[in-house]
């Protein structure tokens, strides 16, 4: 019995040596699991509920150092779901960089109220629905969840009141609200603010009038648009101002939201004092059936037929405002088209006036659809004082940029950016949650701009 129980030992420690393969086996399958296990231990475990928005996969775009892998989604069976969990495994399987995402999914009727009692994360997704968003938001904050909500937040005056009481319950349970903005994070916005803040360059903001504002922000989208050789589908409820929203309360937010920014960067607006509408109109996007179905993959359903006339689906996606911020006239415009024609794309366009130059970001044909910051000298400026101030600056900027250019094409200048790292709106979500805080202006800021948004609702 000795000897058998020598054998044994001896051959277990003959496999444990270094250079045993069994030995290799075992240490790869041992670092996997510790790999897991310290990946499952992140401080941020997602919730994804009722996703009806491509923008509900934000935060899983790549894998994130303080993401768990695992991920709960509570959500209605149907395609709404069923089209995110789609667009999931395509990461997960994709040849470059793909996800290691683990969905872990629930649907069902009572999914809300699942996810509350199981409490699976501590930070929930809310992209879907924009109607139930406030219910949503509301009761994860009383269960002391982090909120990530796409915008908007509130598209409706008596959401803008829930929203307000929302913030103030959130503090309470020590949790953040957070609406990623990502038009933040291109560089050509990011370099358009950092312009503005050179008086050297731009001198100071100018007050503007309501026919010639010195803020103005304007989206082209459309319904229509195609993922590899299919069409991404939308919801039909996307096309309910019910339950999306009205142009001027929904996309506005982004609008809105650069105003504030690159306006008046990290101040806390006070929204009753510093925001007052002037104007808004708002005006409808005609689709026909064969449209519509292309773009949901169902025909109308019955909530849309009081938008119908002679089957024609009138929706009241387009918007502008007119308002001042500060004393400053600012101008914001949403259009929405059926189809992008081949080879363009969305479009954004900003302007900033200042009492020494125009700073202009186009995104048309002539740039190729790719957002061009361009610089303007204000009228009476003359060119020789202007020139060595576009020097000064783009010395400054190259320090940060390494690459910056800023070339003269005629009367213009046009800034070529250089190299730098990009960030976007789930790393600055995930540093956030992990701090527990956010910068002093985010959250009067937030509330400013829903303030706006459906302050010209009907105005």
């Amino acid at each position: 019995m000795a000897i058998q129980i020598f054998k044994k030992q001896n051959f277990i420690n003959t496999l444990l040596k270094p250079e045993s393969i069994l030995f290799s086996l075992a240490f790869l399958l041992f670092s996997l699991f510790s790999i897991q296990s310290f990946a499952q231990n992140a401080p941020i475990k997602l919730i994804v509920l009722d996703p009806g928005h491509g923008h509900a996969t934000y935060m899983q775009g790549r894998m994130y150092e303080g993401l768990d892998p695992e991920v709960h989604v509570y959500a209605p069976a149907g395609p709404d779901v069923e089209t995110y969990l789609k667009s999931i495994n395509g990461m997960n399987s994709r040849s470059s960089n793909p996800t290691k995402w683990k969905m872990v999914v629930y649907t069902g009727a009572d999914y809300l109220e699942r996810m509350l009692a199981e409490k699976k994360g501590n930070a929930v997704i809310i992209s879907g629905n924009n109607s139930k968003k406030a219910e949503y938001m509301r009761r994860s904050i009383e269960a002391g969840i982090h909120v990530l909500a796409d915008k908007p937040l509130a598209v409706t005056p008596k959401d803008f009141e829930m929203l307000k009481k929302s913030f103030k319950l959130a503090k309470k349970k020590k949790v953040l609200i957070f609406d990623p903005m990502d038009l933040r994070y291109d560089i050509s916005n990011i370099l358009q603010k950092e312009l503005a803040e050179m008086p050297e360059l731009f001198g100071t903001l100018k007050k503007g009038s309501v026919d010639d504002p010195s803020l103005i922000q304007e989206n082209l989208h459309h319904f229509l648009k195609f993922s590899g050789t299919e069409p991404a589908r939308r919801p039909a409820w996307f096309f309910d101002i019910e339950q999306q929203g009205h142009g001027i309360t929904d996309v506005s937010t982004h609008l809105v939201d650069m105003t504030q920014w690159a306006g008046f960067p990290e101040v806390k607006l006070k929204y009753k004092k510093d925001i007052k509408i002037l104007s808004s109109k708002e005006w409808a996007t005609d689709l026909t059936p064969s449209e519509f179905k292309r773009v949901t993959r169902v025909d109308y359903p019955d909530y849309l037929k009081k938008y119908l006339k002679d089957s024609i689906l009138s929706v009241l996606a387009n918007g502008e405002i007119n308002y001042t911020i500060k004393g400053v006239h600012a101008k914001v415009t949403v259009n929405w088209k059926y189809r992008e024609p081949a080879g363009s794309s969305d479009t954004h366009f900003a302007l900033m006036r200042g009492t020494k130059a125009d700073l202009e970001l186009r995104q048309g044909a002539e740039e190729n659809y790719r957002a061009t910051l361009y610089i303007k000298s204000a009228t009476g400026i003359p060119a020789a004082e202007f020139t060595p101030a576009i020097e000064k600056v783009k010395n400054k900027l190259q320090q940060k940029y390494p690459g910056l250019d800023i070339i003269q094409k005629g009367n213009e200048w046009i800034v070529k950016p250089g190299t730098f790292k990009r960030t976007n709106s789930a790393e600055v979500a995930i540093g956030y949650i992990l701090n527990n805080t956010m910068p002093a202006w985010e959250v009067p800021n937030m509330i400013a701009k829903y303030y706006t948004t459906t302050g010209a609702l009907g105005y």
